[in-house]
């Protein structure tokens, strides 16, 4: 479960209407859509601070502009109106998140080791890496939609959209990348097999142009180009920042633990001595982009080596082939740091009930596997 805590309650006056959403098995931009129906105004109406798990009960908060009714409903959904704001919602408007999670079935003794260990995830931190649910795009082993624009391959960024499988993908979805792979240029074929979907405008599109990736992928929905870039350059953040901390904590440290992102073996620490942690706590890692400013010390020589290895440099880091997308432009914290730690255990041992919050942009899943060892 998890709960949306913004910095201020809405007040009286406004003109953006918000709500609170409780949401299950929909994805943010999933419920984004359904409230517009609801409302019979564009998705881009509704705003939406930050994005939140399907995989999860989540509440969490939307505004919409002028006068809208105190309670919508739906499949999976329901909203209340809480109150009104003068400024459009949006992630400055978060606090952070509030987790709860129930581990089920466990062993004797196992749920008072989970306790213990999320214990010392709240006094040592961890790395802040973004975890799977920033990936759903990718599969590991596959390509990377972000990779290939940022080396100008227009058509391997269209493969990778149309033609790589994914495991979110619904049954249409899954048959029609298998034709994209086994048929690709024979647009007529593809159109055939497509589920009403981006893909047929795309389709369209290349049976007119049958050359024209460029303008081809910058058919993709708008919405979902940042989405398919920011999985890259997350991907690339989180290896600079372990091999960064793998660095900084060996002398330190005993063997190295590691947490599994899609595909990549992450590093994370235990038992640091207590400058080491201050030292960590006080880092920051830039985004990969071509403005990035790393500096000159060991993350800089760390973020190019990773850049090398994927036949990249900073200066390749902006999205050319794209017109209505780019790479976010940020300084990350290295290290995130659970608050409001709590862990019950229950039904004699086998059940474990973790409480603890986090600030914005921070995963929930990933304490869950730095606790739980998986």
């Amino acid at each position: 479960m998890v709960e949306e805590v913004l910095r201020e309650e809405p007040g009286k006056t406004g003109d953006f209407a918000v709500y609170r959403a409780t949401k299950r098995t929909m994805t943010t931009p999933e419920l984004q859509a359904a409230v517009a129906r609801k409302l019979r105004v564009p998705p881009r109406a509704v705003a939406f601070p930050a994005m939140k798990d399907k995989r999860a009960v989540t509440t969490q908060h939307f505004a919409v502009h002028g006068r809208a009714p105190l309670r919508i409903t739906g499949p999976g959904f329901e909203a209340h109106f809480v109150g009104r704001m003068t400024h459009r919602l949006g992630p400055r408007d978060m606090l952070g998140n509030r987790f709860t999670a129930t581990l089920r079935g466990l062993e004797a003794g196992q749920a008072a080791g989970i306790a213990a260990r999320l214990r010392e995830v709240a006094a040592e931190g961890l790395p802040n890496y973004f975890d799977e649910q920033r990936f759903g795009s990718y599969t590991p082993g596959g390509a990377f939609f972000g990779k290939a624009v940022l080396q100008r391959d227009a058509e391997g960024a269209l493969r990778a959209y149309m033609a790589q499988g994914t495991s979110g993908d619904p049954p249409a979805a899954q048959a029609f990348k298998a034709a994209a792979r086994e048929h690709w240029g024979d647009w007529n074929t593809l159109l055939r097999h497509a589920p009403r979907s981006n893909y047929r405008s795309i389709l369209t599109f290349l049976k007119q142009h049958p050359n024209d990736f460029r303008r081809a992928v910058n058919l993709i929905t708008p919405g979902l180009l940042p989405l398919l870039l920011a999985a890259y350059q997350s991907f690339l953040w989180n290896r600079v920042t372990s091999r960064a901390v793998e660095q900084r904590v060996a002398p330190a440290s005993g063997p190295p633990h590691h947490v599994d992102i899609a595909g990549e073996g992450l590093v994370v620490y235990r038992g640091l001595p207590e400058a080491l942690r201050q030292e960590l706590r006080g880092l920051t890692v830039p985004l990969p982009e071509h403005r990035a400013a790393f500096g000159d010390g060991d993350i800089a020589e760390v973020a190019a080596a990773v850049l090398a290895e994927e036949g990249l440099k900073l200066e390749d880091m902006k999205a050319r082939l794209l017109k209505r997308a780019y790479l976010t432009r940020s300084n990350r914290p290295l290290v995130v740091v659970p608050a409001q730690v709590d862990a019950a255990i229950e039904s004699g041992g086998e059940r474990l009930v973790a409480r603890f919050f986090l600030p914005p942009g921070s995963y929930g899943t990933l304490v869950l596997k730095a606790v739980v060892g998986r």
